[in-house]
């Protein structure tokens, strides 16, 4: 955590009492690629999914977060059309280990295909656990380096953010880059993604610096970081900067060293409107960032509410978008759930909107792009409602 902000910036004060998502940290331990096959499911019976959550932890959080799972997974079923799913849950308890051992006992009892786990390090164990099974993982990570083999990840992924985002700002004349990453796994997975969305873009990369994860250390590499910017021409900095961690100070600090915001904008990997506080702040108007297709997203919320009595956890909203894949693919009729069923070029309508699973295991999304003006969130492209369409 950082320590309290200095009083004269009465903004950031603001922040330290808020709670927000953190990306999904975990081990790079590959898969080994599979065959296309997978268990028939015969669509006259029931198909039998396993969902692994996080719950046995200890943690109430992860209590929450298994029983959001849960919650959602089922309301998904209930809306299905056609298609007979059979759930059982599984907690994993956040740890590895279990994470295989309850995968490979799920296979047992007959499971076709696995929703979750959540915890990267955890996804990976349980599709290792269950490949020669020839079983396929909907893990609710957004972890890309876990992603590929029979592991399918269902979180939004920094490469997916990364690409809509310089896609945009091409389109707007911007196209060289400076990139700023916090100085830890997250900064480094983030730095990456960015760097491989400017190049396939055949935009500049201009500048990588990065900075210490503490507010002494972020404040004191401000200013070589708006150097760099001036000295290298970069039309935007491109940061990894998470809303509850180091935006706040990256925000503040790069206008205060002299950043001119209007001719270098700041373009931001995680979303900015977590925080309503943050919108406040000086280096994020005129920014971009992007975030989910907002119709199906409020339709979701509001329909979990009004089921369950409670806001859904913002990634609640994988379970539901798993089992729709699932049943989508089930309403078919050819029983298939191998990689090549899963990752059909038409994809899928998920609570946020369009997505689809790609055949390196990781997955694509339809984003909008948002900017912040009079500290109000301004949405500049809608997200796109198809494959194809402007924006994918």
């Amino acid at each position: 955590m950082f320590a309290r902000f200095h009083h004269s910036r009465k903004p950031l004060a603001r922040f330290i009492a808020f709670m927000s998502l953190a990306w999904l940290a975990a081990c790079d331990t590959g898969l080994q690629e599979m065959t296309d096959v997978a268990p028939t499911a015969d669509t006259s019976r029931a198909v039998q999914v396993a969902l692994l959550v996080p719950g046995g932890s200890g943690q109430g959080s992860d209590a929450f977060l298994a029983q959001n799972f849960e919650n959602a997974a089922r309301m998904a079923i209930a809306d299905l059309n056609g298609a007979d799913i059979t759930l059982r849950v599984y907690n994993t308890g956040g740890d590895p280990a279990q994470a295989a051992s309850v995968a490979r006992r799920a296979v047992d009892e007959g499971a076709q295909i696995i929703l979750g786990p959540l915890f990267a390090e955890a996804a990976n164990a349980a599709g290792v656990a269950v490949a020669d099974r020839d079983v396929n993982v909907l893990a609710f990570s957004n972890n890309a380096s876990i992603a590929g083999g029979n592991v399918f990840i269902l979180g939004q992924s920094f490469d997916n953010t990364a690409r809509r985002l310089v896609q945009y700002a091409s389109r707007q004349g911007v196209n060289r880059f400076m990139i700023a990453h916090g100085q830890d796994i997250g900064g480094e997975m983030g730095r990456d993604a960015i760097a491989r969305a400017i190049r396939g873009n055949g935009s500049q990369l201009v500048a990588t610096e990065s900075y210490p994860l503490s507010q002494a250390g972020i404040f004191s590499s401000t200013q070589r970081l708006v150097s760099t910017a001036e000295s290298t021409g970069a039309q935007a900095i491109f940061t990894t900067a998470g809303a509850n961690a180091d935006l706040p100070i990256i925000a503040t600090g790069l206008p205060e060293a002299g950043l001119d915001i209007e001719q270098t904008r700041l373009i931001g990997l995680t979303r900015w409107d977590t925080v309503p506080q943050l919108l406040e702040l000086s280096g994020v108007q005129g920014g971009l960032y992007a975030l989910p297709d907002q119709g199906p997203d409020t339709l979701f919320r509001n329909r979990y509410e009004a089921a369950y009595g409670g806001k859904p956890h913002p990634l609640a909203g994988l379970a539901y978008d798993g089992i729709a894949a699932i049943g989508a693919l089930m309403a078919r009729g050819d029983g298939a759930l191998s990689r090549s069923a899963l990752t059909t070029s038409q994809g899928f309508r998920g609570t946020s909107g369009v997505f689809r699973l790609l055949p390196n295991g990781q997955n694509e999304r339809g984003l909008a792009v948002a900017t912040i003006q009079q500290n109000r969130v301004v949405i500049l492209e809608q997200a796109p409602r198809s494959f194809g369409a402007a924006g994918l």
